[in-house]
């Protein structure tokens, strides 16, 4: 019988900087990648799930201890958090997964598609699009500069909370205020030092996905793209995506924002093991 089996922690080797990794269940592998302001903990509702059929791994980027938290802003940057994907596959002897990511863990599962294409037997892409659309790069590349330096002047326990406060955020407040505080508390723990070079050097220098139409118009592997319906920038890019990447899905939650897999669980639970299994089916391993 499939199962899942306790949950062992290790640490990946990423050009020098440790990635500390959480791996459980057996089966076709899917590699987790979190968003900004959350870690690997934030896949808990998934890492449940999917490891009754599939080897799940998830782990903290750069920055979100106990992972290393470089001083250098070159160590961070949109290919480095692609590359470290590979990483993580790497410290488990992997030649293919599944990879989901969330939001900034999105826009490194794209670039991941993008840079280490035989790597990836498909990508789910949720939440992602802050930034991304042409016309609202250069605000949202400020804005983010601006994150940094109040996250350094504030700290992330002053910060994480106003952070949270937009249209987006709220929708899991409203549905199920036991785990938007549960959120809310993991988020204030992080590093001001990760969570400010992550935004100035990731988030806020990365390139517009538009810039690379051409290159997602060749990805060859299925992709599903996920947005909550209250996540405007998001709709907007998950739009351009389903017209741009060939095999395509697009999967939009109704009455939902930002954190998709923490709002609906059980939806997204269900949308992705239904994209696994057309995955699995359609390649070869």
């Amino acid at each position: 019988m499939p199962g899942g089996g306790l949950v062992t922690g290790s640490f990946a080797d990423a050009d020098g900087v440790r990635l500390y990794c959480e791996e459980t269940g057996t089966g076709y592998p899917v590699v987790f990648v979190h968003e900004f302001a959350g870690d690997a903990a934030s896949w808990e509702p998934q890492l449940r799930y999917f490891s009754r059929r599939h080897r799940c791994i998830a782990y903290n980027a750069r920055g979100y201890a106990p992972s290393d938290m470089p001083d250098d802003p070159s160590a961070y940057g949109q290919e480095r958090a692609a590359d470290d994907i590979a990483a993580v596959l790497d410290h488990f002897a992997i030649a293919r997964a599944h990879v989901v990511g969330l939001s900034m863990g999105g826009f490194a599962t794209v670039h991941f598609g993008l840079r280490h294409a035989a790597r990836a037997r498909s990508l789910v892409v949720a939440g992602c699009g802050y930034g991304a659309p042409p016309d609202r790069h250069a605000e949202f590349a400020a804005s983010a500069r601006a994150n940094a330096e109040r996250i350094e002047a504030m700290g992330m326990r002053d910060f994480a909370p106003e952070y949270s406060e937009t249209e987006a955020r709220l929708t899991l407040k409203r549905k199920d205020r036991r785990g938007f505080d549960q959120y809310l508390a993991q988020f204030a723990e992080h590093s001001a030092l990760g969570s400010a070079m992550h935004m100035r050097h990731v988030q806020g220098a990365r390139p517009s996905l538009w810039d690379f139409a051409g290159e997602l118009a060749a990805l060859p592997m299925p992709v599903l793209v996920v947005s909550g319906d209250t996540d405007g920038d998001c709709l907007e890019t998950g739009i351009f995506l389903k017209r741009t990447v060939p095999d395509c899905g697009l999967w939009i939650a109704p009455d939902t924002g930002h954190a998709v897999n923490l709002e609906e669980p059980d939806a997204f639970n269900r949308e992705l093991a239904a994209f696994f299994a057309a995955a699995e089916a359609r390649s070869a391993a």
